[in-house]
């Protein structure tokens, strides 16, 4: 069975011939292909897997495995946009009650007097809808703060 090579469906039809070899359009994206192209290197996807994993850890940026694999930044980036799309979201665990992140902590725990951050902060819970959450973080007026001498 043939399948597309962008959305892998199998709602395909004939669509002529180019090269000598029967070409097919998916009816799903409207992508024509040829099954079988040879103008295809066998050690693409072993550039294109590294390609990826060197964006992905953080280590190389696109210019860098542009010029590593001799090819247009723009081929690099689309190689990583489609492998982010054919990626699936991880499951979240419905037990996770509360989630910490790391620039709100650096923020509130700075030493910068200006930014308010030495004072104590209001948190209100806000339900947006069912499955996500968020935190709003106000800082407390004038009046409700009371000191203590002790």
């Amino acid at each position: 069975m043939v399948t597309c090579k962008k959305c892998r469906q199998t709602t395909i039809v004939k669509n002529g011939f180019v090269r000598g070899k029967q070409r097919y359009r998916c009816k799903s994206c409207g992508c024509n292909f040829v099954e079988g192209d040879a103008r295809t290197a066998p050690h693409a996807a072993a550039k294109r897997a590294l390609a990826v994993l060197l964006y992905a850890v953080g280590k190389g940026s696109l210019r860098f495995i542009a010029r590593l694999f001799e090819m247009s930044p723009s081929a690099v980036l689309t190689w990583v946009r489609q492998e982010a799309a054919a990626l699936k979201y991880p499951p979240i665990d419905p037990a996770i009650q509360e989630m910490e992140f790391d620039e709100m902590w650096h923020f509130l725990r700075s030493k910068k007097g200006n930014a308010g951050s030495s004072k104590r902060w209001i948190v209100l819970p806000v339900a947006l809808s069912p499955g996500w959450s968020a935190i709003v973080m106000l800082p407390p007026s004038p009046a409700s703060t009371t000191r203590s001498n002790s």
